[in-house]
């Protein structure tokens, strides 16, 4: 699974920091991008693909394994409790292999896990960030996020208050819709770069940078595995 800290180099990293502080630079915005690896846990998916395997894996052994015959005098078969501890070791290690590949192996994971939970999990973790990384919190409101959740394949655009009243929630819903289709294209750097570059534009417009106004929030990229 592609984990945030790994997915842009050193230089990629300094050229989105570049692009928020050219993008600011015009507007009292402040503009916090932030890439997490994923937004939930699903361990469903784990517990799921755990019980098929372990299902499975029963089924052999009962299928399978040499059990007792009938005929007293025949003693080719293996005693009930020796079978009976082969069908138990193979459902636990069957489930704790499929707990582990389902933890591992993205794929299976998003398999397992329905849309709309990830969806929810996406936007939750995106309005926690945008308290944690205090973007709702500069003097004029004027904070918004760019949220990419790299599991999901989701993104979220968040605005503080002024921004939401002066943009509007349609732009800022095309401006996510640009993010995603950068992003399904395999170019994260260009699709990050070219949303803030976006969003400074619109912002510059009705936000404009006055004398006073200071750089609140770090510009760099926030990465969260």
């Amino acid at each position: 699974m592609q984990r945030a800290s790994t997915l842009f180099s050193a230089d990629q990293r300094q050229k989105i920091q570049e692009t928020v502080a050219q993008a600011e630079a015009n507007t009292s915005c402040e503009i916090v991008p932030v890439v997490a690896t994923a937004s939930g846990r699903y361990d469903r998916a784990e517990d799921i693909l755990g019980l098929w395997l372990a299902t499975i894996a029963a089924v052999l052994v009962w299928t399978l394994y040499p059990r007792s015959a009938e005929d007293p005098g025949d003693w080719a078969g293996t005693s009930l409790d020796w079978g009976l501890l082969a069908l138990v070791v193979s459902i636990v290690v069957a489930f704790l292999v499929g707990a582990m590949l389902g933890s591992q192996i993205g794929w299976l994971r998003r398999l397992f896990t329905p849309s709309n939970q990830m969806k929810d999990e996406v936007a939750s973790q995106a309005r926690q960030v945008f308290f944690d990384r205090r973007v709702h919190h500069t003097s004029g409101a004027t904070g918004l996020l760019i949220y990419v959740s790299l599991f999901e394949h989701t993104a979220a655009v968040l605005a503080d208050q002024e921004v939401l009243e002066k943009l509007g929630q349609p732009a800022l819903d095309e401006l996510c819709q640009q993010l995603t289709e950068g992003l399904h294209q395999g170019h994260p750097t260009e699709a990050m770069c070219g949303v803030i570059e976006s969003a400074g534009q619109q912002l510059a417009g009705v936000l404009p940078r006055t004398d006073d106004d200071t750089n609140e929030l770090p510009d760099a990229l926030v990465l969260m595995d």
